[in-house]
C-alpha cells in the first residue's frame, strides 16, 4: 500500500431539508483514505454510513466543506467533470444489482465504455476480459434475468472493472446472497484489492466483511466515532 492519498473529506457536512424540518446526515467528517487500503463502513440503520458513502463516491454533494480525489477538490467540477471522474476513477457494486434485466451479461458489463464512447469492438473484447476475471465469460450471450443472485453480483462486479478503476465502492455487497454465494463475492472483492491495489471501500452490517478490511470507520447519528488504525 502506498501513502498517495485516494480519497479525503475536510469539514463535510450533509443536511437535508430545511428551517425546522431540516435533518443533518452527515456532521464535521474529516478523512482520509490512503490508495489501495480496504475500509469498512460500519454503523447502524440510520446512522449515515450510506450518505457518507454517497458523498465520498461524488454522487452526493456535501451541504458544506470539500471532498478531494487524488487531490482535486470535487466542488470546483461542474456536473460533466464529476460524471467523467466517477466513470473513468470508481466502480460500483450496490445490494441492488442494477442491471438491465433483458439485456445480455455483456451489455450490462460494458455500459461504462459505452458512455466513454469507447468503439464496440474494444468494449467487448475489454468485456470478456473482465468477465473472465470473475469466471463469467460463459455467460457473456445470456440474459441478465436468467442469472442467479451471486452470478448477478459478479457481472456487476464485472461492470465495476470494465474501466479500471482506482476505486471500488460496494454497498451491503453480499446483503442480499446467501452465505455461500456471499462469501464467494467478498472474496473476489478482496483479491481486487490485494491483487491490484485497488482501494475498496465498503458500507456493511456484517462483522466478518469489516474484519477483513484494513481499517474500519464507524459512524454514529452522522458523526465519526472511530477512524480506526491505518
Amino acid at each position: 500500500m502506498n501513502s498517495q492519498t485516494a480519497i479525503a473529506t475536510k469539514q463535510v457536512n450533509k443536511t437535508y431539508g430545511k428551517g425546522e424540518a431540516a435533518f443533518t446526515a452527515l456532521s464535521d467528517i474529516d478523512l482520509k483514505i490512503t490508495s489501495g487500503e480496504s475500509i469498512a463502513i460500519v454503523g447502524k440503520s440510520g446512522s449515515g454510513k450510506s450518505t457518507l458513502m454517497h458523498v465520498l463516491a461524488l454522487l452526493d454533494r456535501p451541504t458544506s466543506g470539500s471532498v478531494l480525489v487524488n487531490e482535486s477538490n470535487a466542488s470546483d467540477m461542474d456536473g460533466r467533470q464529476l460524471d467523467v471522474l466517477r466513470n473513468e476513477e470508481f466502480g460500483f457494486v450496490f445490494q441492488q444489482f442494477f442491471l438491465n434485466a433483458n439485456e445480455t451479461v455483456l451489455d450490462n458489463v460494458i455500459l461504462p465504455l459505452k458512455i466513454a464512447k469507447v468503439g464496440r469492438r474494444e468494449r467487448n473484447e475489454r468485456g470478456l476480459k473482465v468477465l473472465a476475471s470473475v469466471e463469467l465469460e460463459d455467460k457473456a450471450g445470456s440474459k441478465a434475468i436468467n442469472l442467479s443472485g451471486g452470478q448477478k453480483q459478479r457481472v456487476c462486479i464485472a461492470r465495476a472493472l470494465i474501466n479500471n478503476p482506482s476505486i471500488i465502492f460496494a454497498d451491503e455487497p453480499t446483503g442480499n446472497l446467501d452465505s455461500q454465494t456471499g462469501k464467494t463475492v467478498e472474496d473476489l472483492l478482496f483479491r481486487l484489492n490485494k491483487d491490484q491495489g485497488i482501494t475498496l471501500i465498503i458500507v456493511t452490517h456484517d462483522a466478518d466483511i469489516a474484519a477483513r478490511c484494513d481499517r474500519e470507520i464507524h459512524i454514529k447519528d452522522g458523526k465519526l466515532t472511530s477512524k480506526g488504525e491505518i
